[in-house]
């Protein structure tokens, strides 16, 4: 069963100080080789995980919204790009624009996306586990282990494959 929610957060925290010693053991890694540990990490725990018994991304995080992805959702939803903005964005303390509700207004009982053909970029590359800068958003999947079950578990992986 996938421990989502508080129970992954609670997971997540009673791990955090091997999580975080980990880490900063990758972080004097080369992006290579970090890249290499959460790809090969991220094909396996994706073949045991399917996201649609989840969902936690979309019943807690806020996408980011590039214009790209403005203006292909607009054009999908048969609305204007400022309407789609009005409707269905705010800033973020980044001044980045997201999604305003959480969870998002696109999800459904099902965890199916009804956008899912034309979804925002950052939510095609979440968990963000195959980005090809690894190294550079660290920071970012040490916090994604307490949103993602499989994030939290390719780091255990990891974890475990350099004992």
């Amino acid at each position: 069963m996938i421990k989502t929610g508080n129970e992954l957060v609670q997971l997540a925290m009673s791990h955090k100080k091997e999580h975080h010693k980990l880490f900063l053991q990758l972080q004097k890694m080369s992006n290579h080789d970090i890249n290499e540990l959460f790809h090969t990490a991220d094909e396996y725990i994706f073949q045991e995980i399917n996201c649609l018994d989840c969902a936690n991304c979309c019943k807690t995080t806020p996408a980011l919204i590039l214009e790209k992805d403005a203006k292909r959702i607009a054009k999908h939803l048969k609305i204007s790009v400022s309407e789609f903005y009005k409707q269905y964005t705010v800033k973020d303390e980044d001044r980045d624009d997201v999604f305003k509700n959480v969870p998002c207004v696109f999800l459904g009982e099902d965890n199916y996306c009804s956008l899912y053909e034309v979804r925002p970029e950052s939510c095609r590359e979440y968990p963000h586990t195959q980005h090809h800068k690894m190294k550079q958003i660290l920071d970012i999947t040490f916090k994604n282990r307490e949103i993602c079950p499989a994030v939290f578990d390719i780091v255990e992986m990891i974890k475990d494959s350099l004992k």
